[in-house]
């Protein structure tokens, strides 16, 4: 491709800020937004290679939920009693924040609880062994039996439930863009960026348009980020989430976004009485792991039947839409943050595990407390990339182990709100 001598000039400018959020999802929205709440006078700019949203945070089923991508009593096994309750109340802070912070009216904020719903009688009775130790640790949860289960949601097939009752579901697309415009950031969108240079001192981002150049960035680029800093590969495995939407319904019978089968299926009916589901992805994990935005024969099968088989009252409802979208899983089911290598002042946040929704605001006060110059805010040990350091300090929130992947059990569950 040819190049113009106004073409040519405009990419030797440098347009100056001082942070630069690379990525318009969530979490780069949500740390512009901190980042003008904790100091007014700086020059931000968000930088997205799309268009706001147009990743994962665009292509879920908007669940704000507590904990992580498995139960409680999963999260005690893996990383210690302390840390788990401490994720489950980050998270927490994250769902309540968003109700306080924002103008919860334009996004469809609606907080009615959510549902974990077993499949098997060996899960409902892992999901009521948790009810003591969430309520230990100051979670508002009712366990249901499988008659109040499938009576609640018209379905069949359930072993049991958990009702928690601080769930809540929003548009997620708009949530996006109202933080975004809250925050009063500089939005550059069909910029993608190819190369960061250390400005001694500050970064330079170069993108096939721009040259920007700022004292901090910020990397919230989901499953992009290994391709623009391949050091941070292993934090960031591209997994893909597939859904579908059906016409609407008469009646809405699922108030609530709906977990089942460890994780592997969600559901969520919008007032309008469509139906969104996803998941399925725990029989084609391999073909899954990718970033390649399609929907296959087999996954969107399993969906259906999923669907049909529990809910009845879908069989005749006609599939609307497909899509996919893709995710970043961390090797130990928990976010990942630190330092950029190479890039003094400059962090990222990746690994967000399906769970991008019940963490992103809160995150984005984190990155944002990171860049103001706290060596440790609130939170940063639970992410902190150093945990998987073998030399580095240990801690309640050490990892049980160091897998160089997600592991299995993560990989086979397909959360809907990143």
């Amino acid at each position: 491709m040819t190049t113009s001598i106004w073409q040519h000039a405009h990419r030797k400018h440098e347009t100056v800020y001082d942070v630069i959020v690379v990525g318009g999802g969530i979490v780069g929205c949500s740390t512009a937004y901190w980042l003008r709440r904790r100091q007014p006078s700086l020059d931000v700019a968000i930088v997205e290679a799309d268009t706001l949203g147009a990743g994962a945070s665009g292509r879920n089923a908007g669940f704000v939920v507590q904990g992580t991508d498995v139960d409680f009593l999963s999260d005690i096994e893996r990383y210690g009693r302390r840390a788990a309750r401490r994720l489950w109340h980050f998270t927490r802070d994250n769902r309540d924040l968003l109700s306080s912070e924002l103008h919860t009216s334009t996004f469809g904020w609606r907080s009615d609880g959510s549902l974990t719903v077993a499949a098997t009688e060996a899960e409902n009775q892992r999901l009521q062994d948790c009810v003591p130790r969430l309520r230990a640790a100051g979670a508002p949860v009712v366990h249901l039996d499988a008659d109040k289960t499938n009576a609640r949601l018209r379905a069949s097939g359930f072993a049991g439930s958990l009702f928690v009752t601080t769930g809540a579901v929003v548009n997620p697309l708009r949530l996006v863009h109202h933080i975004a415009a809250e925050s009063g950031a500089d939005v550059r969108t069909q910029h993608p960026v190819e190369a960061l240079d250390d400005g001694e001192p500050g970064v330079t981002l170069r993108t096939p348009h721009l040259r920007l150049r700022a004292d901090q960035a910020v990397l919230a680029m989901g499953a992009s980020l290994p391709s623009l800093v391949p050091s941070l590969r292993s934090f960031a495995q591209p997994m893909r989430a597939q859904m579908l939407s059906t016409q609407a319904a008469e009646r809405q019978h699922a108030s609530v976004p709906i977990y089942s089968h460890g994780g592997a299926f969600y559901v969520r009916q919008l007032e309008d009485g469509m139906v969104l589901a996803g998941g399925g992805r725990h029989s084609h994990t391999e073909a899954e792991a990718t970033a390649t935005d399609a929907t296959t024969p087999a996954v969107q099968a399993a969906i259906e039947r999923y669907l049909h088989r529990h809910f009845p009252w879908t069989q005749a409802m006609p599939i609307e839409r497909r899509w996919s979208g893709t995710m970043t899983f961390s090797p130990d089911g928990r976010p990942v943050v630190g330092p950029v290598p190479g890039l003094p002042g400059s962090v990222f946040a990746t690994g967000f595990t399906g769970h991008g929704m019940g963490y992103g605001f809160r995150m984005g006060r984190l990155l944002a407390d990171l860049v103001g110059g706290k060596s440790q805010p609130d939170g940063y040990d639970l992410f902190s990339a150093d945990r998987f350091d073998p030399d580095g300090p240990t801690s309640d929130t050490q990892p049980r182990s160091h897998p160089s992947s997600p592991s299995t059990s993560a990989q086979n569950r397909h959360s809907s709100s990143q």
